[in-house]
C-alpha cells in the first residue's frame, strides 16, 4: 500500500508522554488492557488520557483472549477507536467487535498464509510480531522479516512489530514496506514509560525511510 509509513506507539500509560508522542507526529497510541502485562493501564486512567487526545490520532486497545462483552464495554468507556487482538480469537470473535480490528499473529518459520486467510474479510489490518513461547507481545525481539511475504494476504494492510527501535526501523521499512510500524519496548526507559526523545528520533527515521522510497 503506497504512501508514508504510519507509526503506532504502544503501551502508553502517561499523559505527558502521550502529548509528546502526538506532538512528534504519531498516528496511533496503544493502551494495553491485559492485566498480566507490565504495561497494563487502568480503565479510568486510559479514559482520562484518551479524552485529551486530539482527533485523527487513533486510540488502540490491546486485548488478549478477553470476553468480547468486556472488550465492548472498555471500548465504549474509554473511547477506543481500534482494538488489537493478540490471543487466539477466532474470526467470529473479530466480527463481534464494535470498532475496527487489528489481528496480531506471531510470525514463525513454517507458518503459511492459510493461518491469516480466514481473517482477511473480518479484520481491518494484520499485525505481525515476534514469536515468543511465553509472551504474546512486547518481547523486544525482532523476527526474520523475510517471513512476511510468505504470510500476508494482500487484501489487508500490514503492521510490523517486534523489536523495532530507532536503530533498525529504517531497515525494517526498506525491506518490508509495511503500512505501519508498531513500537513499544524499543523507545522505553522502563515498562510503560516512554522516552520522548526516542519517539521523536524514531519518527525522523521513519520519515527518512519513506523519503528514500519515493
Amino acid at each position: 500500500m503506497a504512501g508514508r509509513t504510519r507509526v503506532k506507539i504502544c503501551g502508553m500509560t502517561d499523559l505527558f508522554e502521550v502529548e509528546k508522542a502526538v506532538a512528534a507526529g504519531v498516528d496511533a497510541l496503544g493502551f494495553i488492557f491485559v492485566p498480566q502485562s507490565s504495561r497494563a493501564i487502568d480503565h479510568e486512567r486510559a479514559r482520562e488520557i484518551i479524552a485529551d487526545m486530539p482527533p485523527f490520532v487513533d486510540a488502540v486497545g490491546v486485548f488478549l483472549n478477553e470476553d468480547p462483552e468486556v472488550v465492548g464495554e472498555i471500548v465504549n468507556f474509554c473511547g477506543l477507536t481500534v482494538v488489537q487482538l493478540h490471543g487466539q480469537e477466532p474470526p467470529e470473535y473479530c466480527q463481534m467487535m464494535p470498532c475496527r480490528v487489528i489481528k496480531a499473529f506471531q510470525a514463525r518459520a513454517g507458518m503459511g498464509p492459510d493461518v491469516l486467510e480466514p481473517y482477511a474479510e473480518v479484520v481491518d489490518a494484520f499485525l505481525l510480531d515476534t514469536y515468543h513461547p511465553a509472551m504474546a507481545g512486547g518481547s523486544g525481539l525482532s523476527f526474520d522479516w523475510s517471513l512476511v511475504e510468505k504470510l500476508l494476504p494482500t487484501r489487508r494492510p500490514l503492521i510490523l512489530a517486534g523489536g523495532l527501535n530507532v536503530d533498525n526501523v529504517r531497515a525494517a521499512i526498506d525491506q518490508v514496506h509495511p503500512f505501519a510500524v508498531d513500537v513499544n519496548s524499543g523507545i522505553e526507559v522502563s515498562p510503560g514509560r516512554k522516552d520522548p526523545e526516542k519517539i521523536a528520533a524514531l519518527l525522523q527515521q521513519v520519515a527518512q525511510a519513506d523519503n528514500r522510497c519515493l
